[in-house]
């Protein structure tokens, strides 16, 4: 049985922040995360994150993923990877991921504070329940 990992970490300016997206394929599966960094990172920041924070990432996404096996001959490699820094910086694929992973935190936010603004209407409620009753008692 052969487990097939790869991960590919993409820093770029989106005209506010320097930010990184993170895509991951875990056998056939492909996730995206977005880390925003702030300021522009050093070298040394970019790898200190990776080893320091790349375990803790969450990546979302569970379609399949297309697998390309990376070209033995190097000039072919070059070739690639030079088409790779000329193509943008997020991929559709990645784009679509990250706006599903938005979607689903605005659906989670969105029952959260559902949820918290009915236990406040319930505690409101019960605290006129109690004061009336306390009205009406005997002193």
């Amino acid at each position: 049985m052969q487990i097939s990992v790869s991960s590919t970490l993409t820093v770029y300016h989106d005209g506010q922040f320097w930010v990184g997206l993170a895509e991951h394929v875990d056998d056939g599966v492909y996730g995206v995360t977005r880390i925003v960094f702030g300021a522009e990172p050093s070298d040394e920041e970019i790898l200190q994150f990776v080893v320091n924070r790349w375990e803790g990432l969450r990546f979302f996404g569970d379609g399949p993923a297309e697998v390309r096996k990376p070209a033995k001959n190097p000039k072919r490699r070059i070739h690639e990877a030079s088409k790779a820094l000329k193509r943008p910086a997020m991929s559709t694929k990645a784009q679509q991921a990250l706006a599903n992973q938005r979607e689903i935190q605005k659906l989670e936010r969105n029952r959260a504070r559902s949820t918290r603004r009915a236990d406040k209407a319930e505690a409101r409620f019960e605290q006129r329940k109690a004061k009336r009753k306390q009205k009406h008692r005997g002193h």
